[in-house]
């Protein structure tokens, strides 16, 4: 990885659903760090277009962040799945949305996506929920790309570096969003980013990307001390002009009566740090672990409750670290993670 080529060693990190624009990444990159696209939940032809967009106002390098599909299985969730269904129903009744039938044929585009980043020749394709196919690792080096994968504990780092990997993201537990286990049922540990960087840099030589949680540059600092290459920021960027966070999602993230954040797998059957909310607490417990096809019941709902700027019952992804983030420029956040006035 190139990250020495960065004026500042910051990643904008990859936020799907929304925040990650290509004015934020251009932003980011013209403050001297780093941005990237996300993929996921987009059509190929989505992504094309975006991608034509940021590399129409940026000559600097960015990435693209995709989604390893999941195995889903159903035989055994169907019935799980079925029955928060139920559960979700007078939710959505109330809001008056449809849910879905459940597709369990779901990849996210995910070839046509490959494909589309090859033909590109993007700069660096990053790869969250596992580890690319071998040949996919080939094919992306092949155009010129680098390859990152998004880890949260040692063996699925060993098994990255195994697999290709240039270098790894290591995230943290105190991340906003989804965690990236590389199973969809796994327990995520509790590890600070501090703790397990330490830990992969004790298996592995290839660059470290030090992420989840990271707020500012005394935290920029030490992973830095520690030996990471660069960090990866998203939820301080969450507030700023350039995202594309929703009014319901920015609102939530301000709103003083909420406290608290939470690993939860209520909106997509992933578990995903976000700010605990009334729909956390209804339905956190009975969110069975089958990821997308929970994210598929629930984004009707998400999407007619944040039409009503009703953020009691949408995922408020974010960190630990959420009320630092504050409204301005990306370039702002890039210069307080930096500890420069940019």
């Amino acid at each position: 990885m190139e990250l020495s080529n960065l004026t500042h060693p910051v990643i904008a990190a990859p936020m799907a659903g929304g925040p990650s624009t290509p004015a934020l990444v251009v932003a980011v990159n013209e403050a001297g760090a780093m941005g990237y696209l996300a993929a996921g939940y987009k059509t190929a032809d989505a992504l094309s277009e975006e991608f034509d967009q940021t590399r129409g106002l940026t000559d600097r390098p960015f990435g693209v962040n995709v989604f390893v599909p999941a195995r889903l299985n159903r035989a055994r969730d169907e019935a799980a799945v079925d029955a928060y269904r139920r559960r979700l129903q007078p939710l959505a009744d109330k809001l008056d949305a449809v849910m879905p039938e459940p597709r369990w044929d779901d990849t996210d585009s995910y070839e046509a996506k490959i494909a589309l980043l090859e033909e590109a020749k993007v700069d660096t394709v990053s790869f969250t929920f596992g580890c690319p196919a071998p040949d996919v690792v080939r094919r992306l080096r092949a155009s010129g790309a680098q390859v990152v994968v998004t880890v949260t504990d040692t063996d699925e780092a060993l098994a990255a570096v195994r697999g290709g990997a240039d270098a790894l993201c290591v995230q943290g537990s105190q991340a906003g969003g989804h965690r990236s286990t590389h199973r969809v049922d796994a327990i995520p540990n509790d590890l600070s980013w501090l703790d397990l960087v330490r830990e992969v840099r004790s298996v592995t030589t290839v660059p470290l990307i030090a992420a989840g949680g990271i707020a500012d540059a005394q935290d920029v600092r030490r992973a830095l001390g520690l030996g990471a290459a660069a960090v990866q920021v998203g939820t301080a960027f969450l507030l700023c002009d350039e995202a594309g966070t929703s009014a319901t999602h920015r609102a939530g993230l301000q709103e003083a009566t909420l406290e608290r954040s939470a690993v939860t797998r209520a909106f997509s059957g992933r578990p995903g740090r976000g700010v605990r909310n009334a729909f956390v607490d209804e339905y956190d417990a009975h969110a069975p672990s089958v990821f997308p096809v929970i994210d598929q019941l629930t984004k009707p709902l998400r999407a007619a409750a944040a039409g009503l700027e009703d953020f009691h019952l949408v995922n408020l992804w974010a960190g630990t670290r959420w009320r630092q983030a504050e409204p301005g420029s990306a370039a702002e956040v890039v210069g307080r993670l930096v500890g420069s006035t940019t």
